[in-house]
């Protein structure tokens, strides 16, 4: 059988984007069971309360919701256990040193296969107030107001 290739979306967590704002990305491998694997592989995952923190010198997935595989038997997962990150060293003191400061958390944007590999994409980002959120929004619209006028002032409509 050969190797799967390419990007594969499992599951995103689009509200991170609006509730934080990132500062640094990271890419992590997971600890999984092999029916954690097959319940990733049929595209059931949620990263809605999610998170990631240090703990004794790695970094752990926690409340993350993988559901237990159909055709498992007692061999089956816990949906909502602690999952280890794979990452390196450098990365997890990088980690650590910015989740010190008061405000920062660690958020997990998306699930993924990678070439076969499950894989997190986590973010140290800080929480954002709401009227952060509110400018966050007003300057995403402005910005695809401009866009609109210069695609119709390209186009001669205008």
């Amino acid at each position: 059988m050969a190797r799967e290739t390419g990007k594969k979306l499992i599951a995103q967590n689009k509200k991170a984007r609006y509730d934080y704002s990132i500062e640094d990305v990271y890419e992590a491998g997971l600890v999984l069971t092999g029916t954690e694997v097959k319940s990733l592989r049929q595209g059931r995952a949620s990263l809605v309360d999610g998170f990631a923190q240090y703990e004794n010198g790695a970094i752990w997935l926690r409340q993350i919701h993988i559901p237990e595989y159909a055709m498992g038997t007692w061999t089956n997962h816990e949906p909502r256990r602690a999952r280890k990150l794979l990452l390196r060293k450098d990365e997890i003191k990088r980690i650590e040193q910015a989740t010190k400061d008061t405000g920062v958390t660690l958020v997990p944007l998306s699930l993924y296969f990678k070439d076969g590999y499950a894989k997190v994409e986590i973010a140290v980002a800080r929480g954002r107030k709401s009227y952060d959120k509110r400018q966050a929004i007003a300057e995403r619209e402005a910005k695809r107001e401009t866009q609109r006028l210069v695609g119709r002032r390209a186009k001669g409509l205008d």
